[in-house]
């Protein structure tokens, strides 16, 4: 996903109608029998390409109900609760596994949490990553509202908890007039990171904001937080919106080498009106090459209907695993 003016005002909305209730629902997770602590993350990743195949939320925004997606919300089309996302992947694609985002969560209280989690279950499909926002930047050279980032994709770690989920996707929002900087992205990052180990949960960096979150400027932020727990993820086309298609593969490249749980799969990315398509099969193949056993999460972003255009990519990915 990659929009900025999508970007800035989830980055706003999300965090702002969570805040009431991400007390409780962190409340509610830490009083949970804690997880065994591990040096580093130790997920069982399924081989069956299949069983390996994720479904993202956001190609459906325009369905799903919920106070921070009604910019999305095209209400000539049914509504549809996130809990029962599972269900219609399970249904329609005959995949058991789901990414959906923070900001099309109806509620972040403990008991909407359960009933999540207890839909999911019901589906017999699991939370694979919880994409999350943030308004408050990692690099901001106020150290106050750095810390206020730090505890924003804190909270967030406890909603993955109670969904379930092995790993959050935190978001690394700019500063108006401040540059994206390594050091303090790092060691913000290096926090949010030791409560993830807490929590046994993985924290993941999206080349999602081209400006604030450049595949190569995350990559630098992981090699110097030196974190086992701080991870890329790798999406197949944001990094094509420079326009460069060579310039995407090496920032695709360059993240897998860093990547462990997650990645995007797509093969166009939109911005605004304009159409930027990859060669799948060559993205595959980075992603091959770089040893990646992670799961492979499907985010249609593009012209047409998002059902055709996931059922198009979970094919060439059952091809291109397979192959």
């Amino acid at each position: 996903m990659s929009n900025l003016s999508r970007r800035e005002f989830l980055a706003d909305s999300a965090v702002l109608a969570a805040s009431a209730t991400l007390g409780r629902a962190a409340f509610a997770t830490t009083t949970m029998a804690a997880p065994p602590l591990a040096s580093e993350p130790h997920i069982s990743f399924p081989t069956e390409p299949r069983q390996r195949i994720a479904v993202s939320s956001w190609p459906f925004r325009a369905w799903i109900e919920s106070p921070t997606n009604r910019w999305a919300r095209k209400p000539n089309l049914p509504g549809m609760d996130l809990k029962d996302f599972a269900a219609m992947v399970v249904e329609k694609f005959n995949i058991h596994n789901i990414e959906p985002l923070a900001e099309h969560l109806s509620s972040t209280n403990a008991a909407y949490l359960a009933e999540f989690r207890a839909a999911v279950d019901k589906a017999g499909s699991h939370v694979i990553d919880l994409p999350s926002g943030g308004r408050n930047s990692f690099y901001d050279p106020d150290a106050a509202k750095r810390a206020l980032a730090v505890d924003s994709a804190k909270k967030w770690v406890d909603v993955a908890v109670a969904l379930g989920s092995p790993s959050v996707r935190v978001h690394v929002a700019g500063v108006h007039g401040v540059a994206p900087d390594v050091d303090p992205t790092a060691e913000s990052l290096r926090q949010v990171a030791d409560y993830g180990a807490q929590k046994n949960v993985v924290i993941n960096l999206e080349n999602d904001d081209i400006k604030t979150e450049d595949a190569f400027f995350l990559v630098k932020v992981i090699v110097k937080a030196d974190h086992p727990w701080l991870h890329a993820l790798p999406d197949f086309c944001n990094s094509m919106l420079t326009g460069n298609e060579q310039f995407d593969y090496d920032a695709v490249t360059a993240m897998f080498k860093h990547a462990y749980n997650i990645c995007h799969v797509k093969d166009s990315e939109l911005d605004g009106h304009k159409l930027f398509r990859i060669d799948i099969v060559k993205t595959f193949g980075i992603l091959k090459a770089s040893g990646y056993r992670g799961y492979c999460s499907m985010e249609f972003e593009g012209e047409g209907d998002p059902y055709e255009g996931t059922q198009k990519l979970i094919d060439a990915t059952m091809k291109n695993l397979s192959a």
